[in-house]
């Protein structure tokens, strides 16, 4: 998955815009270094992070893990050329089971998290690494344009690293471009009020010639013992060494401050070697629920499985994982659109 300007509009050459808040928050903002041979983008989420990790009450380590998730989700989902769906989802034996973020192009972003609340508790106050609530298992990233024919998951063994390492680890295996990857997410006091903030950069290395673009390869398996792996020693480009060096200084407060301007960030790292920025993509946060939906799925079901999800009270209550909307049903009603007989 490669990352480059959405937008041959060109909206600064290597100035920063100001040192006050730009009112950039959800968006992403395409840029290119052409002295190096890297684009990417740079995401800064606000009410819309703030609605999906408020709308559920999250632990403060949830929240943050989730927001990363979201973060990392829009910075790879915002490259979709075309109409489709880019999701993130992980599946872990940790006290965070599983993590589902959903980016709808152009702009649409929801996410949710399920978790052991005894088992978060129990971690207690202490700083939290990304792996104490991940646990083990896999994360899969999948780009849906609709059908099945065009359907592409790409998977990660989850084993203790960030989702930012696992990020690193997905370009490798898969898509084999040099890229690094930087999330943060705090919680700001905003005129008394705190409010989730997330923020995410992605640079990827991409000359002209792919000689220069290729990476190190993985240790074979099966290589004898005793034997060196010397494709392991390749020789990274300079121009790559320069951007990953650059990207490494950025700080976690310069990627959530809303003082700080993404054109003002990507000005610090790039300026000595030039950087232009492109159209910013909005991003919102919308979920994808609706009356329609919610038949649908009850229409896969069979009969007997209709009868079980009627409750006590007579009625089939639904309620969307992602935005807490609740679909309260006649189970009547429900069969009459089925085209079944009706519930007795």
């Amino acid at each position: 998955m490669t990352s480059g300007p959405e937008s041959q509009s060109q909206t600064q050459a290597g100035q920063p815009v100001g040192n006050g808040h730009d009112g950039a928050d959800d968006a992403v903002l395409p840029f290119e270094g052409e002295a190096l041979d890297v684009r990417g983008r740079l995401v800064r989420l606000g009410p819309a992070v703030d609605t999906i990790l408020r709308r559920h009450g999250y632990p403060d380590s949830v929240a943050r893990l989730l927001g990363e998730a979201a973060a990392l989700t829009v910075l790879l989902g915002s490259s979709l050329k075309f109409e489709g769906r880019f999701q993130l989802q992980t599946k872990t034996d940790g006290p965070v089971a599983m993590i589902v973020v959903d980016f709808e192009a152009p702009d649409r972003l929801r996410a949710t998290a399920r978790f052991d609340a005894e088992r978060v508790a129990a971690l207690g106050e202490r700083p939290l690494k990304d792996a104490d609530l991940i646990g083990a298992g896999h994360l899969a990233m999948t780009i849906d344009q609709g059908s099945a024919a065009s359907r592409y998951q790409g998977v990660v063994a989850l084993e203790g690293q960030s989702l930012e390492e696992a990020a690193h680890q997905y370009f490798r295996q898969s898509e084999q471009i040099p890229t690094q990857v930087r999330l943060a997410v705090a919680e700001a006091v905003e005129e008394g009020t705190g409010r989730w903030r997330a923020g995410g950069l992605l640079v990827q290395f991409l000359p002209q010639s792919i000689d220069r673009a290729r990476l190190a390869d993985l240790p074979p398996g099966d290589i004898p013992e005793g034997h060196t792996h010397l494709s392991g020693q390749a020789v990274e480009d300079d121009a790559w060494v320069e951007a990953r060096s650059l990207v490494g200084t950025v700080e976690d407060h310069e990627l959530v401050d809303p003082s700080v301007s993404s054109e003002r960030l990507l000005y610090r790292l790039f300026h000595e070697r030039g950087v232009r920025v492109f159209d910013r993509q909005p991003v919102q946060e919308a979920c994808r629920c609706s009356r329609e939906r919610v038949m649908g799925m009850i229409r896969s079901f069979s009969p007997q499985e209709r009868q079980d999800i009627v409750a006590d009270d007579g009625r089939i209550v639904i309620t969307c994982e992602f935005c807490s909307r609740r679909y309260d049903l006649d189970p009547q009603e429900v069969e009459a659109e089925i085209g079944g007989q009706p519930n007795q």
